[in-house]
């Protein structure tokens, strides 16, 4: 039997709400992913790979210093392309975002006056003074890198304030818009493939709108972990963009046939639209863990703008 897994050289598996929340691991996602090409691609930039390593380590991962790509990098890398070296800029994020744009040989710097780039990541110390001081040399004129814009960031207490709501802030008084190098964006998975010398990737995450439409446009395969923040409902609305190659409730269907995790047709399930309801009805002893293939691939039979007012029942 091949497994899903299988057909890929390189797993790209996001990290808040897919393999952890917070401090706490997903259940069975370590086990799940014991022993297959994994690189560890996060839009989270308030830590070094190696601390996000020694995390997952710590939660029973499998997870060498090189086996983890973060926003912080894919964001001074791009920050890097845009301006010359030794560029003065204010960094407004984490010590971690801090190290890796110094490490790409631009200068630090703590004004607005004196910065010609500003980068955004997220930290959970950053406040009004910071974000009014990127603001201003923002208007000046300023380069502006976010390491991301996810809105929100999933923990094991819920979701918190991510990142892409503080450049929402910075984006609401400057009238401008940042380069983005996080997901969903392609300078993270460049880099994340690069660094695997992997040509042929499986883009996992929980989220529609950052790894899903991120892998797509990417050109690679996606599959949807209902553990975080989407679920089933969600990607029955979704557009296109945000629609995964597989879905599944867990990370074990990687180790399972990819007929498996696809939307599609399942025994004891039917599907039918009545105006704005998407029923999905099952027999008597049909699986459970069925209906949400056959919810899916029913919306898909319909327009993005049909589908997205849908409302999914499941009986």
């Amino acid at each position: 039997m091949t497994s899903l897994a299988e057909g890929y050289d390189r797993l790209l598996v996001d990290l808040d709400g897919t393999a952890y929340a917070g401090a706490v691991a997903i259940p069975g996602a370590a086990d799940a992913l014991a022993g297959l090409p994994v690189t560890y691609v996060t839009n989270n930039a308030s830590r070094g790979p190696s601390d996000v390593a020694q995390h997952l380590r710590e939660l029973g991962f499998e997870a060498p210093d090189d086996s983890v790509v973060t926003s912080a990098q894919a964001g001074a890398g791009l920050l890097a392309s845009l301006v010359p070296a030794g560029t003065p800029v204010l960094v407004v994020g984490a010590p971690a975002l801090r190290a890796e744009v110094e490490a790409r040989g631009l200068r630090l710097v703590e004004t607005a006056e004196e910065a010609r780039a500003v980068i955004q990541g997220h930290s959970p110390e950053t406040g009004w003074a910071r974000l009014s001081e990127a603001a201003l040399a923002i208007r000046a004129g300023a380069v502006w890198v976010a390491t991301n814009t996810d809105a929100t960031l999933p923990t094991e207490r819920g979701l918190l304030v991510g990142n892409g709501s503080m450049v929402a802030a910075v984006r609401n008084a400057t009238e401008r818009e940042p380069r983005v190098a996080g997901k969903p964006y392609a300078p993270i998975f460049v880099d994340a493939m690069r660094a695997a010398g992997a040509t042929t990737a499986l883009v996992v995450g929980d989220r529609l709108d950052t790894d899903i439409e991120g892998g797509n446009a990417f050109g690679a395969d996606t599959y949807l972990v209902l553990t975080g923040v989407n679920d089933v409902a969600d990607v029955v609305v979704a557009p296109d963009a945000h629609q995964p190659t597989y879905v599944a409730d867990t990370l074990a269907d990687l180790r399972t046939p990819r007929e498996d995790a696809l939307p599609g047709p399942r025994e004891g399930w039917a599907a039918a639209v009545d105006g704005d309801d998407l029923i999905v009805t099952g027999a008597v002893g049909a699986d459970p863990a069925d209906a949400k293939y056959v919810a899916i691939a029913a919306a898909r039979e319909l327009s993005e703008e049909r589908r997205a007012g849908l409302r999914l029942t499941i009986r």
